[in-house]
């Protein structure tokens, strides 16, 4: 979602790490630049001023102006200042269950945002990680099969929903869900409210009434990233309405500008809790204001990206890969595990988008037309070979290399490119098993730009 601004921060800031003294106009200048490019993000014009004050009043110091490295000193004002804004150094702030239980969560926000599908990965994610006990329902009356979509999401992943009354209206049914909720001790009790295309009365109203029956400890305000400006309306809105403690941006995996996501916690003064970053069920993470200004000025996420590949790695696969690499062995079917692994990290953008300065290279996976589909293709290529082949790639001549490209819908330049992959990430691995930790960390950063899917710089 912050590509375009990040790019444009990116080619700012390389200018001014290739000066090596600043004078206060150079500093003026690159914060103009820097302040277009957050209005062209979309971030709320209060908020863009008062970042360039507080950036400005401290960038264009003798102490920053005369020190070695002036340039990186102005970058680390920006980078300080954008956390602020997004909510502060530290860990983000998590959903608050320090209450008697069950807990009342309220979900609110527009029709469209995303509320149900949010309310189902809260739920599962509070289930599989904080191992609570959770029950969801649903008070959307309006919306045609709006609690037979909760329902559905409920049974796809074994959460509990409360049974439909076919006429009970949302106050009678937050009511009785909060009742169910002791009955059956449950620790949380989500509530997913009805929404509306746009703001209104009614709307205010009936979601006013529910949090007055049930006295909720949080109310969460699920709010979509692409829509941009108008989402901070919305999350103003219904912050002085109903009183939001958290907020939770859907679609951030989508081409929005990011400006919501900048302005909606300056404007609001609530915290960003939860990200949606894709449409699976666990695709779901903490909002960190370090580790998304870190994103934005292209430096890398390296700590989520270590807690994405805990997550989805699996253990017993990585340590046997890892004792293969020390004895430089590295076959197909190693390959098609590493691909599959790659995959469920969110593929090759996924990973990419957390790894640092690696603008250059995206643009050229860009330019040469490089998506995840390539992925797909190179594990349908070698789950069409048999189980010797994959041990020995050598013995794939002609007559199996057109055998295999039809059985896996590919053609044999394809199979040639994986193969030659294949033979490189091979030899990088029998190196890398002569090398010590470092020259294995250098190996692996001379690798990434081969491997499956990436172009050569």
């Amino acid at each position: 979602m912050f590509e375009s601004l990040s790019g444009k921060l990116g080619e700012v800031f390389e200018r001014l790490r290739k000066r090596g003294a600043l004078t206060e106009s150079d500093v003026s200048e690159a914060l103009r630049e820097v302040r277009v490019a957050l209005l062209e993000a979309d971030v709320a014009l209060p908020v863009v001023k008062s970042f360039i004050d507080g950036v400005k009043a401290k960038a264009v110091g003798q102490e920053v102006l005369r020190s070695v490295t002036p340039g990186q000193m102005v970058i680390k004002i920006v980078h300080d200042h954008l956390v602020e804004m997004l909510g502060g150094a530290g860990e983000g702030e998590e959903i608050n269950l320090n209450a008697v239980p069950p807990v009342p969560v309220l979900m609110v926000g527009l029709q469209g945002s995303g509320k149900t599908t949010s309310t189902a990965k809260i739920a599962l994610r509070l289930q599989t990680k904080e191992r609570k006990k959770v029950l969801m329902a649903s008070l959307d009356v309006y919306r045609p099969a709006a609690q037979d979509q909760l329902r559905i999401l409920g049974e796809q992943n074994n959460i509990p929903v409360l049974p439909i009354v076919a006429g009970q209206m949302p106050v009678d049914i937050a009511k009785r869900a909060l009742q169910a909720a002791k009955l059956g001790g449950y620790d949380v009790l989500l509530l997913d409210t009805a929404g509306r295309l746009h703001i209104d009365e009614t709307l205010m109203l009936e979601v006013a009434a529910v949090r007055d029956a049930v006295q909720p400890h949080e109310t969460l305000l699920v709010a979509d990233a692409l829509t941009g400006q108008d989402a901070v309306n919305v999350a103003k809105s219904f912050n002085e309405r109903v009183g939001v403690t958290g907020i939770v941006l859907t679609r951030v995996d989508g081409d929005g500008r990011g400006g919501a996501a900048l302005s909606m916690r300056a404007v609001t003064g609530k915290p960003i809790k939860l990200i949606g970053v894709g449409e699976k069920a666990d695709a779901l993470e903490n909002f960190h204001p370090e580790r998304i200004a870190q994103r934005i000025l292209g430096m890398g996420d390296i700590v989520s990206l270590v807690e994405k590949a805990a997550e989805t790695i699996e253990k017993e696969e990585a340590e046997r890969l890892a004792a293969r690499v020390q004895k430089g062995q590295f076959d197909l079917d190693d390959m098609a595990s590493q691909l599959k692994q790659l995959r469920k990290m969110g593929g090759m953008s996924g990973v990419m988008n957390l790894l640092p300065g690696v603008g250059k290279i995206k643009q050229q996976m860009a330019q040469a037309n490089v998506d995840e589909t390539v992925l797909k293709r190179q594990e349908a290529i070698i789950g069409s070979m048999t189980k010797d082949e994959r041990k020995n790639p050598k013995v794939i001549h002609a007559s199996r290399k057109k055998r295999i490209a039809a059985g896996s819908g590919t053609s044999v330049q394809d199979v040639n490119k994986l193969l030659k992959q294949h033979m490189q990430m091979a030899d990088m691995m029998k190196r890398m098993s002569k090398l010590g930790q470092k020259g294995f960390m250098r190996s692996m950063g001379a690798m990434l730009p081969g491997m499956p899917g990436m172009p050569k710089l």
